[in-house]
């Protein structure tokens, strides 16, 4: 492909995903992948968008921007399904941020 290169990547939320592609459904017909990705975030979005922000910006004191996003979609519940999220990468992260960590997801509730 000429000419097409990435300038910049930068994660984002189910939730902030959803609030894009149903602003763009508006205005215009998705396509088949877009309409495929916007059913996908309205069955696992867990949050509004105004909390999964604050809780995302809550979760960047402790972990990087990328894996608060991680934890603002998944919520994990106990310590078990927050260490599933962290298995793969080679993060370290002690016990007592992991546990600070459910303490404030805790307090964002799924809808």
């Amino acid at each position: 492909m000429i000419g097409k290169k990435v300038l910049e990547t930068e994660p984002v939320s189910i939730t902030k995903i959803k609030e894009i592609l149903e602003d763009l459904e508006k205005d215009y017909e998705l396509n088949y992948e877009q309409n495929l990705t916007l059913d996908h975030a309205r069955k696992f979005s867990k949050l509004e968008i105004e909390d999964a922000q604050k809780l995302i910006e809550e979760l960047q004191d402790l972990v990087k921007k990328k894996y608060a996003i991680r934890i603002a979609d998944m919520l994990p519940q106990d310590l078990a399904d927050l260490r599933l999220l962290f298995a793969k990468e080679r993060v370290p992260i002690k016990k007592e941020d992991l546990d600070k960590i459910l303490k404030i997801v805790k307090n964002y509730p799924p809808k």
